[in-house]
């Protein structure tokens, strides 16, 4: 017992140097049960109010980098129904046919210098999810693409703050296939494999995975790690994801993967001192990969609901259209006769 104790004094002081005061967390998991049953599950955790709307984007949508002259262009090969933050970037969705993608803050990513003037082609971090939902069905099709860098992801400070956005992007698909992909040092790094199944803020992924070879000595049902940390969040997210039930029951898998979140988001309005930055979390999603129904729920106003992609309109030529959730609106099941005609929301960029 003094010996396990002992190691365990040892990894909460690894993981309390590893992780900086000023993290902004976010939490995300998939979860995987029988009979090709994926879910994605994940927190939006932020220091600010980050106030999110619901966008059905459809197929043939022309977009644009939105870098200056050497932004990329694409048109939409794929329809999607995302989550915006302040309706200038997506920060999370899922495609129709079941690609995931998740931005949480990563404080400690530095991404390579951009010049719009220059000869390498660019694209707005605000759009990186976007660009994914909208070209790929797999996650191994976009890390094929995504290795060749053929554009950099250019990041600015958040319009209107003095946040700099530096961010992670984690890829899922109905497969059960995982990507996280992190500029670390200037350079695209890709990790890309199946067991890739939880991502927090904090450290970079290679070190995540170094500190849950630490905790898998440690047996959870005895102790797991309790506090808002990136790592502890790590700890706990990796140990119930194997807990809870495994099964192909969409209301039983849905309610697992909600709980599991909801163990690893931050308390509402919770205030540490030393830590001006622990943030609140301010929605969560889970999206059934297998059954195309994205889920969605709000913290100021207990408030879930959810979308079911296979009823929506993707067809080119389609209207887009948005669910405000301005004004603590409240929906109830499936949203989409709620949805309203929308004009396409513009990335923020340079």
């Amino acid at each position: 017992m003094k010996r396990m104790i002992a190691s365990f004094m040892i990894g909460l002081i690894a993981s309390t140097l590893l992780i900086p005061l000023e993290a902004i967390a976010c939490t995300r998991v998939v979860y995987k049960g029988p009979n090709q049953t994926v879910l994605t599950g994940r927190s939006m955790d932020f220091s600010l109010d980050i106030p999110a709307n619901i966008w059905i984007f459809p197929r043939g949508i022309q977009r644009n980098g939105e870098v200056g002259p050497n932004s990329i262009t694409w048109k939409s090969r794929y329809g999607s129904v995302v989550a915006s933050s302040w309706d200038i970037a997506t920060s999370d969705g899922m495609n129709e046919k079941g690609l995931v993608g998740n931005i949480l803050w990563l404080g400690g990513s530095k991404f390579p210098p951009f010049d719009k003037n220059g000869r390498q082609k660019g694209l707005t971090v605000a759009a990186w999810v976007q660009y994914v939902l909208d070209n790929f069905a797999t996650v191994a099709e976009a890390v094929e693409a995504l290795r060749k860098e053929e554009f950099v992801v250019v990041t600015d400070y958040i319009p209107g703050t003095d946040k700099f956005t530096t961010v992670h992007l984690s890829l899922s698909d109905a497969t059960g296939d995982n990507a996280i992909l992190e500029y670390v040092n200037g350079k695209l790094v890709i990790h890309h494999d199946p067991s890739y199944t939880v991502m927090t803020n904090e450290p970079i992924f290679e070190d995540q995975l170094a500190i849950n070879r630490y905790w898998q000595e440690v047996p959870g049902q005895a102790f797991l790690p309790g506090t808002n940390r990136a790592t502890d969040r790590f700890v706990r997210a990796k140990y119930y994801l194997q807990a809870i039930p495994q099964t192909d029951n969409p209301r039983i898998a849905v309610a697992s993967v909600f709980s599991l979140v909801r163990n690893v988001s931050v308390p509402y309005g919770i205030s540490i001192e030393g830590f001006p930055n622990l943030s609140t979390t301010q929605w969560r999603v889970v999206a059934d990969q297998k059954n195309l129904v994205y889920y969605f729920e709000t913290t100021v106003t207990p408030n879930t609901f959810w979308v079911d992609l296979k009823r929506a309109d993707f067809s080119e030529g389609a209207p887009t259209k948005m669910l405000d959730l301005s004004n603590y609106a409240v929906y109830s099941g499936n949203a989409l006769s709620s949805f309203k005609e929308a004009k396409p929301f513009t990335f923020a960029g340079l």
